[in-house]
């Protein structure tokens, strides 16, 4: 189980795997509650492809949101 502030500073992302090798494009850099307000305004199809990064960690922003 991860434990996580919604002040830490992160690096939400969009990894497109239809590109050749994989682009990611960043979409926002700063505090995880505004990182997850930003993801969830996203398209549907747009969110498998959502990450959330940490200075040690990366999660999936739907897995997240699960947890």
């Amino acid at each position: 189980m991860r434990s996580v502030s919604d002040t830490i500073s992160v690096r939400l992302y969009h990894l497109d795997g239809e590109a050749e090798g994989g682009a990611a494009t960043t979409l926002f850099y700063g505090p995880l509650s505004e990182a997850i307000t930003i993801a969830a305004r996203q398209p549907t199809e747009l969110q498998d492809g959502l990450f959330i990064a940490t200075d040690n960690d990366v999660i999936t922003y739907l897995d997240l949101i699960e947890e």
